[in-house]
């Protein structure tokens, strides 16, 4: 299709019409999908309202049309359908509308490209790209909002996790998962916003567990209950949490079931074997193979503790 002039009324018209189609299409109303000729006539649209001779060329408006298009569908559909909504039907519906925003943020940077290929790359400074404005549109109208609560339920989900009930890991992927997209190539959102709580609700959890246990089991009882939520802890990480938390994870749950108990660990342990027996390198083995009892070690035998550790650590390498 060749170079037509258009007013802005008429192709202002034209483009609304093929947005409104796109948000059918984004909440699963009965609408066809964009065939080839849609594509191009909206992208020609657009194209030839962007190559117009000043007054007419309308590349600013365009743009701000873009903005506006997102900031306007937030408000009206995005943002309603998730603050109605508690819990894990709150977070499904949290994920459902970030999936559905990006899919409006590919379509449409695809129907407004002319834009980001010559007037943003010219005002790039002044401009961000159109897959940034979307994104910033969600994070500031949406993410926002919400995170609090999100945070909130998502927390819940995992203490109900740690007291041995089933939740849906793939959902709590998903949100966490925003938590990191939303960044945008930073990890600010994910640490700040969820990470610091949840360590915060970890260091909670487990000094309670610590206060009941190290009254009512046995050393050995008690070093497998620690080495048991490590391995749970990990396998959290690798299931739903981001990679980046697994070590502040697992030194947070040491530190509160282990290192902070120390003194009574040791107590306890000499209670039941003899004030002058040692931890034999099988039990290290059996007991620490993760390195837990390796705190205790430390304290206990200054002198001839660190052989002790060596073997340890070095069982924990074999396993």
């Amino acid at each position: 299709m060749g170079y037509q002039f258009i007013e802005w009324d008429q192709g202002w018209d034209y483009i609304q019409k093929g947005i409104t189609k796109l948000k059918r299409i984004v909440q699963g109303l009965s609408e066809p999908q964009f065939n080839s000729e849609e594509y191009m006539r909206l992208y020609t649209t657009i194209y030839n309202m962007c190559i117009q001779k000043h007054p007419h060329n309308y590349s600013q408006q365009l743009y701000d049309k873009y903005r506006e298009t997102f900031e306007e569908y937030i408000t009206s559909t995005v943002l309603p359908s998730v603050i109605e909504k508690h819990g894990d039907c709150m977070l499904q519906e949290f994920v459902k509308c970030w999936e559905n925003h990006k899919i409006m943020i590919r379509w449409l940077s695809r129907f407004f490209s002319f834009l980001d290929d010559y007037y943003i790359a010219q005002n790039h400074a002044s401009h961000p790209g159109l897959n940034e404005v979307g994104l910033n549109c969600f994070r500031n109208m949406v993410y926002q909002k919400v995170n609090a609560n999100v945070r909130y339920a998502v927390l819940v989900l995992i203490g109900k996790e740690r007291e041995g009930e089933q939740i849906d890991r793939a959902l709590l992927k998903n949100v966490i998962d925003i938590f990191v997209e939303i960044g945008m190539g930073h990890m600010d959102a994910y640490e700040n916003d969820f990470e610091g709580y949840m360590l915060i609700d970890t260091r909670d959890y487990y000094s309670h567990k610590a206060s009941i246990w190290i009254w009512e089991d046995a050393y050995t009882n008690y070093m497998l209950k620690a080495e048991e939520c490590l391995r749970r802890e990990r396998d959290r990480v690798s299931h739903y949490l981001h990679p980046s938390s697994e070590k502040k994870l697992v030194e947070n749950v040491k530190h509160w079931l282990v290192v902070v108990n120390v003194t009574q660990l040791i107590e306890k342990k000499h209670s039941e074997s003899g004030c002058s027996a040692w931890l034999t390198v099988d039990n290290v083995e059996e007991l620490s193979r993760k390195f837990i009892a390796n705190v205790i070690l430390e304290k206990e035998v200054p002198a001839q503790g660190s052989t002790l550790v060596q073997h340890a650590e070095d069982a924990a390498m074999q396993e």
